[in-house]
């Protein structure tokens, strides 16, 4: 089993920045990606971020690219997600995802207009 806890949620004004973390344990050997997604008041989860054990390979969807970026630390076991340029409509609960079988609580981002 891996578990997954995050952090680094908050209310943040539009424009300002953000850093989210997760942290695994467990059986980390067995991870090979890792990824970030959310959910909006009112909408379905959507994919945000992933990238691969190695950090070479990245994916985001179109809302977010040039204003987040995911990287990892192997060492710590953690991912992170650097959120600039935040708007209203990033507000959501960010959930941290291992080779989609493992999935954290949740930290929501509040971001006020």
């Amino acid at each position: 089993q891996v578990q997954l806890v995050e952090s680094g949620g908050g209310l943040v004004q539009a424009g300002g920045s953000l850093r989210l973390s997760c942290t695994a344990s467990g059986r980390t050997s067995r991870i090979y990606s890792m990824g970030w997604f959310r959910t909006a008041p009112g909408k379905e989860r959507e994919f945000v971020a992933a990238i691969s054990w190695s950090g070479a390979n990245t994916h985001y969807t179109d809302s977010v690219k040039g204003r987040f970026t995911i990287s990892r630390d192997n060492a710590k076991n953690t991912v992170y997600l650097q959120m600039n340029s935040l708007k209203p409509e990033d507000t959501a609960v960010y959930y941290c995802q291992a080779n989609s079988d493992y999935w954290g609580q949740g930290t929501p981002v509040t971001v006020s207009s």
